[in-house]
C-alpha cells in the first residue's frame, strides 16, 4: 500500500474565536491550506515550522517524539488548531516538527470523533 494525503486546511483556533467576537475580520482569520501525510504511525498531528511561522499559535507544551529515521526530538505543542477535512471539522493541538519535515495527520486524527 502507497502513501496516503490528504488535502485539509489548518486554522488558527484563537481567531476564529476573535472573529466570532468581532475582533478581527473573517478575513483575518489565518488559514493554511495543505496536502498531509496520513500517517496511522503517528499520534497527533504534526506541522511544520513554516506553517506554525503563519498561524502563530501560542505553544503550550513541549513533547519529544521519535522519527523516521529514529532520532529523539523535542517538539513544541501549540493550539488551538482547526483541521477542516472535506466536511469535517476537529480542534486540538499540533506538535511543530523542525525544519522542512512533512506535516503528518496522526491517529488520534484518524479515531477520533469528528464534528459535521
Amino acid at each position: 500500500m502507497g502513501m496516503v494525503y490528504a488535502d485539509v486546511e489548518l486554522i488558527n483556533g484563537l481567531d476564529e474565536g476573535n472573529a466570532r467576537r468581532h475582533i478581527i475580520g473573517e478575513d483575518e482569520i489565518r488559514r493554511f491550506p495543505v496536502n498531509i501525510l496520513v500517517d496511522s504511525g503517528s499520534y497527533m498531528l504534526a506541522k511544520t515550522e513554516e506553517i506554525q511561522e503563519y498561524l502563530q499559535l501560542p505553544v503550550i507544551d513541549s513533547k519529544k517524539a521519535q522519527t523516521a529515521d529514529n532520532r529523539i526530538i523535542d517538539c513544541n505543542v501549540v493550539a488551538p488548531i482547526v483541521l477542516l477535512f472535506e466536511n469535517r471539522r476537529f480542534t486540538s493541538s499540533a506538535m511543530v516538527l523542525p525544519g522542512n519535515s512533512e506535516p503528518l495527520l496522526g491517529e488520534l486524527y484518524l479515531w477520533k470523533k469528528w464534528t459535521y
